[in-house]
């Protein structure tokens, strides 16, 4: 991280950043099963960000929370004004249509109610803007996959009034459409641009002649949390359209306007708020200080910037050059294969098997000059000639 993990901390002593790496990892769920123990490495992750999130963020965070509270209270809660429980005049009906508008026809205080939720979304989203702007461009595509979302259960309400309930195909498709592009702007655009980014930031501001202290910047730059809560995002933003959307879509006549979903909308659009804060925060806090721009591998070849490409080294034999079977991987880490009859496992020198959990040699044998030589002396070796 560049904020204290990179390099120095920035602060000393107690107030000392901790390191994800450094983070303590339960065993909660790899005591139930070992199959899970990734589990316990993603629990650790999500409450290490958590972490973060209560140390660094400050009253800029606070304030986007506040108008994100006020958003919602000001566009959700009926206040006993009866235009949102009455289900208003549906003869009337759009935004910017002059002196029919149904939006200027609600009664005064319901209007200044949404005039005020406007502008708290509007300054929400301009604080966003301006505090982030290496991820302007995704956060771009993150506010039209929402706006696709709330086109896409309208569109479904307005068809089938009790959706899901009752639902056909043809009702689902609309909501299964504006999720795919979601889909498609938040993991295939937006998550593969940071996680990309990331991958040369590593590679550049961390690199080292150590393996160790790579692997450890590999480890502290993990995104696993931060990718599970774009998914957890999308769950919630589905969640607090539907529900929005399903408490006024019967007509007035039918409509028994219900105060339990509209607080289910505001409980889970307040959440998904806080997760998409997070989500735009935590790549300008982990890459900001390094003057990259998040851009996918293939963007950047666009626009003509140098990338490091992923590879493996193949070790050598420090005597003969000849190629050994062990590996070095983009992170530093040392992969042997498993030397017992018939297993096709690997591993790091020293370490277990992956397979058979038999004991990966730290000597290899040369298949060309018979020579026994340590696995660390088969790589960065220089030339003499």
């Amino acid at each position: 991280m560049d904020k204290g993990a990179e390099g120095s901390p920035a602060d000393s002593g107690s107030n000392a950043m901790a390191r994800l790496s450094d983070f303590p990892k339960g065993s909660f769920f790899s005591k139930m099963n070992q199959r899970l123990a990734g589990l316990d490495s993603l629990v650790a992750e999500i409450r290490y960000d958590i972490y973060l999130v209560w140390r660094f963020w400050g009253p800029k965070e606070v304030s986007m929370v506040v108008l994100c509270f006020f958003g919602y209270l000001f566009g959700t809660w009926d206040f006993g004004i009866g235009e949102l429980s009455s289900g208003g005049d549906y003869n009337r009906w759009g935004v910017i249509g002059g002196a029919e508008s149904g939006f200027l026809h609600t009664k005064d205080l319901s209007l200044i109610l949404s005039l005020l939720s406007l502008i708290c979304w509007g300054l929400f989203i301009g604080m966003l803007w301006t505090s982030y702007p290496i991820m302007r461009e995704n956060m771009i595509y993150l506010l039209i996959g929402m706006a696709f979302i709330q086109f896409g259960y309208i569109k479904t309400h307005a068809e089938s009034p009790d959706f899901p309930f009752g639902a056909g195909v043809s009702d689902w498709i609309w909501v299964l459409v504006v999720n795919l592009v979601m889909f498609f702007l938040s993991v295939f655009v937006v998550r593969k641009a940071v996680v990309e980014t990331r991958d040369v930031h590593v590679q550049h501001r961390h690199f080292h002649p150590d393996p160790r202290v790579i692997e450890r910047a590999w480890k502290d730059h993990r995104l696993r949390a931060w990718s599970f809560g774009i998914g957890a995002w999308i769950f919630l933003l589905n969640a607090s359209v539907w529900s929005s959307t399903h408490s006024v879509a019967p007509s007035p006549g039918n409509l028994e306007f219900s105060y339990s979903l509209v607080l289910v909308h505001f409980i889970t659009g307040m959440v998904a708020s806080l997760l998409l804060l997070a989500i735009v925060w935590f790549p300008e806090f982990m890459l900001g200080g390094s003057g990259v721009r998040i851009q996918s591998s293939r963007a950047r070849e666009v626009a003509g910037e140098s990338v490091l490409k992923k590879r493996v080294e193949q070790g050598k034999c420090p005597v003969c050059n000849q190629e050994t079977a062990a590996t070095k991987g983009e992170s530093g880490g040392v992969t042997v294969p498993c030397t017992s009859d018939g297993c096709m496992g690997k591993g790091a020198p020293g370490s277990k098997c992956e397979k058979c959990e038999t004991m990966i040699p730290s000597r290899i044998v040369c298949p060309n000059c018979g020579s026994n030589t340590p696995v660390g002396s088969h790589f960065g070796r220089v030339e003499v000639w």
